[in-house]
């Protein structure tokens, strides 16, 4: 039956309530989509509970609402695209606030204390379930992103006033990036090959970090070939650089439940900061080694 609760009180139970229907849909549509059979038993049980939470919500207000279809189907669309961990421990970060929501309602609803530890139980399983192939290869990303941020950064803003021409500075960047891409490819492939117990493929391990190089430097290199004024391609380099870095650590803090802030501060600061010295050593190189280009 019904309960007779105060309107704001029954407000608030009705998002939640339709919060949980969504995320039901969301964990069932992914779990029908999920190949591992491990991780399609968790899914299918979570997306179970959330059907269990709804229909106790639809005791208490004695409504049926429907699932937000958008918002269900922009979680389904980032796991697919991004994968399973960040998109669903992005969804559980919605969860995390409902916690905070259940908690403060559990005064009108005393039963909602079991399902906040329920809400709680979903992010660790989820934690020790999934089993991605681009998580388990994320140290060679970083390793392909850091180096070419600091590394193309640091030239192309030492380049900038050595040579003073975007269309050249373009080239020796896109030469020297191809063949940072490959040396760094190489290097990452011997590495994981020493390490026998890693359980990672040297291949593989080497075509992120080759990838993740190239796409950073295809990235870094644009404002070059696209803007005339070398000061002003640069300026979007960098900014290009931190959007990139932005992007980067808050895909790992969400999928690696890693502090967000601290990771994206240091990288900013390690490529601003090779940027700017090599900015310096370009402009001593103009001044005592003119070059006419």
């Amino acid at each position: 039956m019904p309960r007779e609760l105060d309107a704001r009180v029954m407000r608030r139970l009705l998002v939640a309530q339709r919060n949980e229907i969504t995320e039901h849909h969301v964990y069932r549509r992914l779990a029908r989509s999920c190949r591992n059979e491990r991780n399609r038993e968790v899914l299918t049980r979570i997306a179970d509970d959330e059907l269990k939470h709804y229909e106790f919500f639809k005791g208490i207000t004695g409504r049926d609402v429907s699932p937000r279809r958008l918002k269900g189907l922009m979680y389904y669309i980032l796991a697919r695209v991004f994968g399973l961990t960040f998109g669903t421990k992005l969804m559980e970060l919605g969860e995390e606030r409902a916690q905070v929501n259940y908690a403060d309602l559990a005064s009108s609803v005393p039963e909602l204390e079991e399902i906040e530890a329920d809400e709680g139980r979903h992010e660790r399983e989820l934690t020790d379930m999934i089993d991605e192939e681009r998580l388990k290869y994320a140290g060679s990303v970083v390793l392909g992103l850091n180096d070419a941020l600091v590394e193309l950064t640091g030239m192309l803003a030492g380049l900038t006033l050595a040579l003073a021409n975007a269309r050249l500075i373009a080239v020796t960047g896109l030469i020297t990036g191809a063949a940072a891409s490959l040396s760094m490819a190489a290097s990452e492939y011997l590495s994981t090959k020493s390490e026998e117990d890693s359980g990672k493929s040297p291949v593989k391990a080497s075509l992120y970090t080759g990838t993740a190089y190239v796409l950073a430097v295809a990235v870094l290199i644009t404002p070059f070939l696209v803007v005339p004024n070398v000061h002003h391609a640069l300026a979007t380099t960098i900014a290009a650089g931190i959007f990139l870095i932005f992007g980067f650590s808050f895909y790992i803090s969400v999928a690696k439940s890693q502090p967000f802030w601290r990771r994206f501060i240091e990288m900013t600061f390690v490529s601003l900061g090779v940027a700017a010295a090599s900015f310096g050593i370009g402009a001593l190189v103009r001044a005592y080694l003119p070059v006419d280009v």
